[in-house]
């Protein structure tokens, strides 16, 4: 076996379903962890929209849910590479706030074009991500602390940049980054696209398992995912289109999505990401560059920033100094919610964003049925412990 690529394959097989023998517990709710969400998701969906007598249900507020869901959707896609290598970014928040806020300036207050605002928060957001990466991954300083730091001076430059005040109104260009939703028939095409997609996925899946003499997955199991995935894809842009359409930052959202999942499952680089964060010290000494992947996974950390940032501006229409304060524990716990673990080495991108739908529904549904603020935040707190605890109960003695 070439040995640069014996951390890869161990990672591989640990993330490889077990067979033979009875499912116990621990391997059940492993497996069938997205579709525990998924009706933890509908549980939470009838709920809500039985406390509002349909409104939480209904199109315009489920075209806004995802609209909200897609902020935090976008940062999880960088946040679950960064845990899954074994570290943790605390200032996602305050960099969103501060890459937000500079938008807004460039645009309100010194007139810039938009592409080339665009250009200048996004190339700020990967410098500033490569500066945690730099400080974590060969200034030896822990993520945490980073992140910490990051944490307090991005929200005191964002306070500076914009004096501590909202900056608005935005161009009508830039809105539509946040605020504009696609025609209904390209709705229905983007659905039929996805579908045949998730389809071939499959396939090409059983066949690589089949090729790599790995345990090949139930047919019905597979059957079963492409079903639910067309319900599911149908009963949203139907509903998107009995609105106004697919809102563009879920478009951007689904984009990412594919890009992220591709990353993490088909290339090098994301079966390294998993290594680092399963066993460091060995990937290191099989000859691969720890550091450098730790460099740019924060870059892509930082790149997620700043498009979350113009996101949200748009969204909101103005920049707000106070954007983007405690997005990190939302972010975070979404990774949590969909699996990732904890102690790095294992997680998902869709799962992440199942886990940013779960909080994303939760914030929209206690807001509108108006539940105090600090009954949010313990609910919140609760829900982030719980998923941890069973990470850590579902995890014990598998590594």
């Amino acid at each position: 076996m070439d040995k640069a690529q014996a951390p890869l394959q161990a990672a591989a097989r640990r993330a490889a379903p077990a067979s033979g023998g009875t499912l116990n517990f621990k391997q059940i709710f492993t497996q069938y962890k997205i579709l525990a969400l998924l009706v933890a998701i509908a549980v939470i969906w009838a709920f809500f929209s039985w406390k509002t007598d349909g409104g939480f249900t209904s199109a315009r507020n489920l075209s806004n849910l995802m609209r909200q869901m897609s902020v935090t959707g976008i940062l999880a896609c960088g946040m679950v590479f960064v845990i899954i290598a074994g570290e943790i970014d605390l200032s996602v928040g305050s960099l969103l706030g501060l890459l937000g806020g500079a938008a807004a300036v460039l645009d309100v207050t010194h007139h810039l074009p938009l592409p080339l605002s665009m250009a200048i928060v996004l190339a700020s957001g990967l410098l500033l991500g490569f500066v945690n990466g730099y400080l974590t991954a060969y200034a030896g300083i822990p993520s945490f602390i980073v992140g910490l730091g990051g944490m307090l001076a991005y929200r005191g430059i964002v306070l500076g940049i914009t004096g501590g005040a909202t900056i608005a109104p935005i161009s009508p260009e830039f809105e539509q980054l946040g605020q504009a939703y696609l025609p209904p028939t390209f709705g229905i095409v983007l659905g039929v696209v996805l579908f045949a997609l998730a389809a071939v996925l499959a396939v090409r899946q059983r066949a690589n398992q089949a090729r790599h003499n790995l345990p090949v997955i139930a047919l019905w199991r597979s059957l079963f995912r492409v079903a639910l995935t067309g319900i599911v894809l149908a009963g949203f842009i139907s509903t998107f289109n009995s609105y106004e359409g697919i809102p563009l930052p879920v478009l951007i959202l689904l984009v990412l999505l594919g890009v992220f999942s591709y990353i993490a499952k088909q290339t090098v680089f994301g079966r390294r990401i998993y290594a680092v964060g399963s066993n460091m010290e060995a990937t290191r000494l099989s000859g691969i560059n720890v550091r450098a992947v730790k460099l740019w996974i924060f870059g892509l950390m930082g790149l997620m920033c700043a498009l979350a940032g113009l996101i949200n501006t748009a969204r909101l229409a103005a920049g707000s100094p106070s954007a983007g304060t405690s997005g990190e524990l939302d972010v975070i716990a979404a990774c949590f919610i969909g699996g990732t673990s904890m102690r790095g080495g294992a997680g998902t991108v869709h799962g992440a964003l199942v886990g940013a739908l779960v909080m994303a529904s939760l914030d929209n549904g206690m807001s509108m049925l108006d539940v105090d603020t600090y009954w949010q935040m313990i609910v919140k707190g609760a829900i982030l412990t719980l998923a941890v605890w069973l990470d850590v109960a579902t995890r014990s003695g598998r590594r």
